[in-house]
């Protein structure tokens, strides 16, 4: 019996092949390709961006709609995980958008695929203005003063950057200038030094002085519900400005020879002749007119979780 059937089916589709009628073929399969990778700051070179596919094949790889030069035919590995690589220079700090397009190797048993968009956030530097010789540290803690349900859990002055409803928070503050030899900014070289508060009307103004043996700019935003206080829940977003005084001299970077001593000997070669290195120092130049005053300022741009941040005081249950 199972000879007549097999006979039977053998001998129908050899009538369907005759007879023109088509027969169904198998569908080809859709692979996954998914990017990763592209974790870049901008200027410091490139970085690997990887597509994993479902299937061998080649990867077409894109940054913004545009082909990565020299990355429109990246062959995957010949065995799972089937993975493509391209070195990538962005062309752009911030958002940018990287997807690929896998051409499999079988065309006949896999389909060509498109991956998800990979959203990546091209790194900056942090510090401070860009191009400006003024660099800027800031921190935050809790002021002095704070008790009850106010009062810091563990050390006053941690550096925090989460606060409560009626917490006051004190902004620590030191800067340098590079058109100055990276003189330390105080009040001698600083024009003005202010904190902008979004929400606030006017600046917080920041004063230079000693604290307990060390010296820093500090500026009070007090925060609380009576009136010209800081209430608003929430991430505080602020900006730091230090305004240089005009100046009548620069320093400029320079070297000089100086005589190698070790130990306090002085140092001479094989025919006594004394040995001297060259080291860099900077001289002051008078420049006329006075050099314009610069301007720095630090706008934080940490993820969410490390902004500074103001909640409303637990209630007790």
């Amino acid at each position: 019996m199972k000879s007549k059937a097999r006979g039977a089916l053998v001998g129908a589709l050899a009538f369907a092949v005759a007879a023109g009628i088509g027969v169904p073929a198998f569908a080809a399969t859709t692979p996954t390709l998914v990017m990763s990778g592209g974790s870049a700051v901008f200027g410091l070179g490139s970085v690997a961006v990887n597509a994993t596919a479902g299937a061998p094949g080649k990867v077409k790889f894109m940054a913004n709609g545009v082909v990565i030069t020299g990355c429109d035919a990246v062959a995957t590995t010949s065995t799972a995980p089937f993975v493509a690589v391209c070195q990538w220079t962005p062309a752009k700090s911030g958002a940018n958008a990287l997807s690929g397009t896998l051409t499999p190797t079988d065309t006949t048993a896999y389909t060509s695929v498109d991956s998800p968009v990979l959203n990546v956030k091209v790194g900056v530097p942090i510090q401070t203005t860009a191009g400006s010789p003024i660099q800027i540290y800031v921190d935050t803690i809790l002021a002095t003063g704070s008790t009850g349900a106010l009062a810091p859990r563990f050390n006053g002055c941690a550096v925090m950057n989460e606060f409560l409803l009626g917490q006051n928070i004190v902004f620590r503050v030191y800067a340098n200038n590079a058109d100055q030899g990276n003189a330390v900014m105080d009040t001698t070289n600083t024009a003005k030094a202010y904190i902008e508060v979004a929400g606030l009307k006017d600046p917080i103004q920041m004063k230079y002085g000693n604290h307990s043996g060390v010296a820093f700019w500090t500026g009070l935003l007090r925060t609380g519900t009576a009136a010209g206080q800081y209430s608003t829940l929430g991430t505080i977003n602020y900006k730091v400005v230090m305004v240089a005084k005009d100046t009548d001299s620069v320093k400029v970077l320079a070297t000089k020879r100086v005589a190698r001593v070790v130990d306090g000997v002085r140092q001479v070669d094989a025919n006594g002749n004394t040995i001297y290195d060259r080291v860099a120092y900077y001289r002051t130049v008078k420049v006329t007119p006075a050099v314009k005053g610069a301007t720095g300022y630090f706008q934080p741009d940490w993820n969410a979780n490390s902004k500074l941040t103001l909640f409303a005081v637990p209630v007790q249950k």
